[in-house]
């Protein structure tokens, strides 16, 4: 069962660019202001099953706890908004390279700011990783700000949610309420001017826009739930699953040409991911045997 939720989280992730593709007529900005609106909603409503609304209140009134929660929200709001921003302008080679580079990002981002020491073969794939880089700043320079954008701002997220104590509903549930203001007067102030796709680009994109909650939140608890459950090389190894399939995506159905310095930085950035898988794998074994 944990295996199937991993999976199911990954593979969610991995179809997201064929649902924002249908939203490609909307604003990026009103996408991101219905997916923070119908994610309040669902998330309120679980909340309230599972008789957790205490302990958001608890985390809303505890500025402690609130404050690292007001960051995280920033970033995964500049996460989505980047992310639906380049699907829908026919980016997702160039996004789906960013969630290929969070791995790494994460093991230099707990170098700096955890002070996690580095094997010499996680140095070795971080180097591999700042070639694939290199290549891409010569050579596709116009589109590196998405990967790095995505792959910095996801990587930080989940940095400032490591070190945070709220559980991932609740924590979840906090930054979208965190943003719910802005999200609020995005849509006000559209509906007032008559831009709002909602409503008026026929039913269908009103369907879609009011799914932006289930997108949003299902395969992050799929996640959750499968991470206290699995391995944490075994999570490691499936998170590849969601990049991959973006990429397939894009060369085979949304037909994105692919820039010769992808063709060089794609395969140093594999290379990098599977020194790292198996350093990481190792270290997994080692542990279990002395334990």
């Amino acid at each position: 069962m944990p295996l199937a939720q991993a999976v199911g989280a990954y593979l969610i992730w991995g179809f997201l660019p064929l649902y924002f593709y249908q939203l490609r007529s909307v604003s990026p900005l009103e996408v991101i202001a219905h997916r923070i609106l119908w994610s309040v909603v669902l998330l309120i409503g679980l909340l309230a099953a599972r008789r957790q609304l205490g302990e958001m209140r608890q985390t809303l009134a505890q500025w402690a706890r609130l404050r690292p929660l007001i960051l995280s929200a920033l970033l995964i709001a500049i996460n989505w908004l980047v992310y639906i921003w380049a699907v829908t302008n026919g980016h997702t080679i160039a996004a789906s390279l960013g969630y290929f580079l969070n791995p790494l990002v994460n093991v230099v981002l707990g170098r700096m700011i955890l002070h996690e020491r580095l094997s010499r073969i996680q140095w070795m794939a971080v180097a591999l990783a700042g070639m694939a880089v290199a290549t891409l700043a010569a050579g596709a320079i116009d589109t590196l700000w998405i990967s790095l954008t995505l792959a910095l701002s996801f990587g930080t997220y989940g940095l400032i949610r490591k070190v945070t104590h709220s559980g991932p509903l609740v924590g979840l549930a906090v930054e979208t309420i965190i943003l719910m203001p802005m999200a609020a007067v995005f849509l006000g102030w559209w509906a007032m001017h008559g831009h709002m796709a909602f409503a008026t680009q026929g039913p269908v994109i009103s369907i879609w826009l009011m799914l932006a909650g289930v997108i949003t939140c299902v395969p992050l608890l799929l996640f959750a739930a499968a991470a206290r459950q699995l391995q944490y090389t075994t999570m490691g190894l499936l998170q590849y699953i969601g990049p991959s399939i973006q990429m397939l995506i894009a060369l085979f159905v949304f037909h994105e040409p692919l820039q010769q310095a992808h063709r060089i930085a794609f395969p140093l950035i594999w290379s990098a991911l599977i020194i790292y898988s198996i350093d990481a794998f190792r270290h997994h074994q080692a542990s279990k045997t002395i334990a």
